[in-house]
């Protein structure tokens, strides 16, 4: 099942998989790092030989848990969305879609658009197949693959999916920067109503090849539906939440704002015709989920959506179930707020002499907590402790080599000794010998997830760190993101979140400068020149490309500013009663090739 979109802010629902769990016991006095989870063995398809039911097909309504503690948001729009929660529960419309990828995420032909990589000339070229509509019939043109770069590059657009790597597009950064009204470098061998696009680099980039890419963005936007609606208004527009249209297997029939949605087959739709005639997704909270598949009442959960570790061990022995997985693209991380971001110049700027400004000061925090205790004793398997900010699931990038962060609270009070935080009675102060206070941001989950918080806090307390709780409690999901993604601010030092990522791996568009996902505004020129290394000229020796990867990885650990915290599975319960069910990358028909063999669930 490919990923479409770059670069996804996961939300309350993934943060679980890092916080839903039993605290470890704090007075622990085990110095050394718990042995790594011994992971479990899951296939990414459930291969179901029961006999297709075509009336059930007909009749009965394939039902979808969203597991998350927090209303989704409702933006339809996958260049507009920041969260995971948006993309899964209108995935069944396709979330525009353009490309097919193969089982390592390669872009091949055969999707709603094919795409050339001409080296010589520097362009890409953009085709799309003639049969491709959207669901309200219109034909989609080329005019709808710029229209989506014109969205994401806007001055005013509210979308947080813009970086520099866009400005290889000839013309890309005058219209970011409000001097263009049209970005040059696009042109329309056979009009704008046409179906081929060309877009013009100054240089291509070895990632290309993949979808997920940041220099190619993957899906098309509906110019003739959005075209009299203003981009920066366009987010809370009905054309977005209430009456989208899609280019998927499916059409949308309702929205429950923030509760649920409702699919019906997409007429127009130029792949597989879907099976299931009634679809519903539904949000379930962290606390209702396992009971909920315990008593059939979902058919599984949103192949996007994030399961915890202690949900695996209540539900992996159901005999009317199939727990599917594989690796997941995402992580869960700490980031530290070391500055802003620049609105009128549109940059993160980073201040070293902010609050968390110095790296000893984080790397404590990292080697403090004892993530492997908490996984070795309550990640079942499907979560592991993470070493680098490079998913193992990119085996050839991921530094299997890195440490990470180890529980180490010896070397974290000498870090904090050594950079000049010296006790004054029970806390820490600064270098200057002011008071140290650190705000910690969370998002509310599950009682078990408050639990893991005030492990956090008490281990850092321990080694005469005073933190606390920003707000003074768990924040609701909404209000943590909305408040880490002002230009700046100062009710945040350090936040717990986690990321869903493309399926190509260059950090660009979470950690560069001028990202806005770069929410802690940690700037480097060794950072950004190690990303624009990633994908330089060179890159195309993919030895080189590698080797920039992994010194990237380094220096990231040693700067401390985002440090992964957990690896896992996208996994979930699959009722026996669902024939088709395949998660694999190069499942382009995730949605179509899904089917009953009984008109009840098991």
């Amino acid at each position: 099942m490919k990923k479409a979109s770059k670069k996804w802010a996961v939300t309350s629902a993934a943060i679980l998989a890092t916080v839903s769990l039993a605290a470890v016991s704090v007075g622990s006095t085990n110095q050394a790092s718990a042995a790594e989870t011994k992971r479990a063995k899951l296939s990414d398809t459930y291969k179901n030989n029961d006999k297709v039911d075509n009336k059930a097909n007909n009749k009965s309504t394939l039902k979808v848990a969203e597991p998350n503690d927090s209303p989704f948001k409702g933006i339809s729009e996958p260049i507009l969305a920041d969260n995971q929660e948006d993309q899964n529960v209108f995935s069944p419309g396709g979330v525009g879609s353009l490309f097919n990828v193969d089982k390592n995420f390669k872009i091949i032909d055969g999707g709603l658009a094919n795409q050339k990589l001409d080296r010589d000339n520097n362009t890409v070229t953009i085709t799309i197949r003639d049969n491709a509509k959207w669901s309200d019939g219109q034909p989609v043109v080329a005019r709808d693959v710029e229209y989506a770069y014109e969205i994401i590059a806007s001055p005013k657009s509210t979308s947080s999916q813009y970086s520099g790597d866009f400005e290889r597009i000839e013309g890309m950064a005058d219209f970011h920067k409000g001097k263009a009204d049209k970005i040059s470098g696009f042109t329309y061998p056979d009009g704008e109503d046409g179906k081929t696009v060309v877009i013009k680099y100054n240089a291509l980039s070895p990632s290309m090849k993949y979808s997920g890419n940041s220099f190619i963005w993957g899906t098309v936007a509906p110019y003739h539906h959005y075209k009299d609606v203003a981009i920066d208004k366009l987010a809370g527009s009905d054309e977005v939440r209430k009456n989208p249209v899609f280019v998927g297997p499916y059409k949308l029939d309702k929205v429950v704002e923030g509760e649920s949605t409702s699919w019906s087959p997409n007429k127009y739709y130029w792949g597989n015709a879907p099976k299931i005639k009634h679809v519903t997704i539904n949000v379930v909270s962290s606390n209702s989920i396992d009971k909920a598949i315990q008593t059939s009442k979902y058919d599984f959960t949103s192949p996007g959506g994030v399961m915890r570790g202690t949900s695996y061990k209540n539900l992996k022995n159901l005999k009317n179930y199939k727990i599917v997985g594989q690796p997941d693209l995402g992580y869960n991380y700490f980031g530290f707020n070391v500055g802003e971001y620049d609105a009128d110049k549109q940059v993160n700027v980073m201040d070293s002499k902010s609050k968390m400004g110095n790296k000893n000061l984080r790397k404590t925090m990292m080697y403090a907590i004892d993530e492997d205790a908490i996984n070795d004793k309550f990640g079942n398997g499907v979560k592991w402790r993470a070493k680098t900010l490079i998913p193992p699931i990119f085996d050839k990038y991921s530094d299997k080599s890195a440490k990470g962060f180890p529980h180490n609270p010896k070397k974290a009070e000498k870090l904090l000794d050594a950079a000049g935080y010296k006790k004054d009675g029970k806390w820490r102060t600064q270098p200057n010998g002011k008071k140290l206070v650190i705000k910690f941001g969370a998002m509310k989950g599950s009682a078990t997830s408050h639990a893991t918080y005030e492990d956090y806090l008490q281990r850092w307390r321990k080694v005469g760190l005073n933190v606390k709780m920003a707000t003074g409690k768990e924040m609701e999901m909404n209000s943590f993101y909305d408040t880490l993604q002002k230009p700046k601010q100062d009710k945040i030092d350090i936040f717990a979140a986690a990321w869903s990522v493309s399926s190509e791996p260059t950090p660009s568009q979470l950690y560069g400068a001028d990202a806005p996902f770069n929410m802690g505004h940690f700037v480097t020129n060794k950072n950004t020149q190690l990303i624009n290394d990633m994908n330089n000229d060179k890159a195309w020796d993919d030895s080189y490309r590698t080797d920039k990867f992994k010194e990237w990885q380094k220096y990231m650990n040693d700067q401390a500013a985002y440090v992964a915290t957990d690896n896992s599975y996208q996994w979930g319960p699959v009722n026996k009663r669902v024939k088709g069910f395949d998660i694999a990358p190069d499942n382009n028909e995730f949605w179509s090739n899904l089917s009953f063999t009984s008109s009840k669930l098991k």
